[in-house]
């Protein structure tokens, strides 16, 4: 079975930097066949929400919140995902979790991340002003 462990969450202040980690203990790769890794957050009173995907071939997805201040990057030899987060603001905070398994073609920011097969436990982002 795949295990997802996430790390990396915290309280900063606007405008700083947090770079957020998910150790894959397993690859959910098979035959070479593409899949999609991704980070999700939530916000209390509100449904989960697609932050910024990759597709293990290398195609990237980000929400328009986050387009060019968050990263999403992956070290195949560590297997893990990364979401590297700068110039946050206050509206960046929310719980973050990472997801893995979904095929490509769902793969993306679009929709609540259902159709993943992993998921991590989650890390508190704060920002605040």
């Amino acid at each position: 079975q795949v295990q997802l462990m996430e790390s990396g969450g915290g309280s900063v202040q606007a405008g700083e930097s947090l770079r957020l980690s998910c150790v894959v203990s397993r690859s959910t790769s098979t035959s070479g066949i593409p899949y999609c890794l991704a980070w999700f957050r939530q916000v209390l009173g509100k449904e989960r929400e697609g932050v910024a995907a990759m597709t293990t071939a290398g195609a990237t997805f980000y929400a328009g919140s986050v387009k060019g201040r968050f990263t999403v990057s992956r070290d195949s030899v560590k297997n893990t995902l990364y979401l590297q987060m700068n110039t946050l603001k206050p509206e960046d905070t929310a719980m973050y979790y990472c997801a893995a398994g979904a095929p490509v073609f769902q793969c993306g920011v679009g929709g609540n991340g259902n159709s993943a097969i992993y998921w991590g436990q989650g890390t508190q982002v704060t920002v605040s002003s």
